[in-house]
């Protein structure tokens, strides 16, 4: 007797869950720029912007673990040493370091540099789940699709700018840090999910991932206030953007191949500049270049996935 797959397993579920992922991770861009402006909060005010994100994250956490603990009628929280241990070994590598390393880099990279960069973490992660886990095998197929959708990102956050191709260990080095760091947190996820609930894992690591950057943030001296109903919904917003998307994220993560979900990674450059465009009104590519883009990444989605899709159509 086969075991009875989760629904969460179904390719329509997976596209239609990374999407909204990447839809609401897009959606940060102009709401953290937003954000900022609405805290008077600099970009390049390092402390401050780390504190910032540290309210949001433990919020994040705090949402999280109580919406979760009430859908499934019992308390989430680590349950033995070896629980907590995880919990803290992912808030290390998903928030605190990933963070520490993108925020420190991108006061020293230009947006364009770091966008592409940070677009390698889909790379990242198929490298890490294939060569070091050991979770699934590295095959032409699943690179072919991930260049292919790494050059969708590029065209999108390229075009009519001008980049310059100087690199630095404390800039250009700490963002490709980052994406190194949300690779190996996706399959630490993975593998963690297996015994832990995904839920737990997300929302006590956004907490302590998130405590120790407010921490930090003030020690260092940073401060933000323009507290109004305005900013307050936003920061609801941002709080609610990282609780649903991490989550469902990792949902997706725990019950699928790492490639077929951290492929629609490609999707939040794209809708980063659609919206930030929509938004922001910032000048971007979002006519015909915008669309080559999209169909270089859906492409690239659908190549990495291209064997369930295949075994979907023939099944139906």
């Amino acid at each position: 007797m086969t075991e009875k797959k989760s629904i969460l397993s179904n390719i329509w579920v997976v596209s239609l869950g990374a999407a909204l992922c990447c839809f609401l991770w897009g959606s940060a861009t102009p709401a953290i720029k937003t954000g900022y402006a609405l805290f008077s909060i600099a970009a390049d005010d390092t402390p401050t912007v780390v504190l910032f994100a540290g309210v949001r994250f433990f919020f994040a956490g705090i949402f999280t673990t109580l919406f979760g603990s009430l859908l499934q009628k019992q308390v989430l929280a680590p349950r033995s040493v070896i629980a907590f241990k995880k919990v803290a070994a992912l808030a290390m590598v998903q928030t605190i370091l990933q963070y520490f390393f993108f925020y420190g880099g991108l006061t020293r990279c230009p947006g364009v540099k770091s966008s592409v960069i940070l677009a390698t973490n889909v790379f990242a992660s198929l490298l890490i789940a294939a060569l070091i886990f050991k979770q699934e095998k590295l095959t032409f197929i699943k690179i072919l699709g991930c260049i292919v959708g790494f050059i969708g990102v590029v065209l999108v956050t390229v075009a009519g700018k001008s980049v310059d191709y100087h690199i630095s260990f404390g800039g250009e080095g700490f963002i490709f840090m980052s994406s190194l760091c949300y690779g190996l947190s996706g399959c630490l996820m993975k593998s963690f999910s297996r015994d832990e609930s995904p839920v737990m894992l997300s929302g006590w690591q956004f907490a302590f991932g998130g405590a120790v950057m407010m921490f930090t943030g003030f020690c260092l001296g940073g401060r933000f206030s323009g507290f109004t109903p305005l900013s307050v919904l936003l920061l609801v917003y941002l709080v609610f953007i990282s609780a649903v998307a991490y989550t469902l994220w990792g949902l997706l993560l725990s019950h699928n191949d790492v490639s077929r979900v951290v492929i629609f990674g490609f999707l939040n450059p794209v809708f980063g500049v659609i919206l930030s465009s929509i938004f922001l009104n910032e000048k971007s590519q979002t006519g015909l270049v915008t669309i080559i883009s999209l169909a270089l990444v859906c492409t690239g989605i659908f190549l990495v996935n291209k064997k369930v899709f295949v075994r979907r159509k023939e099944d139906a």
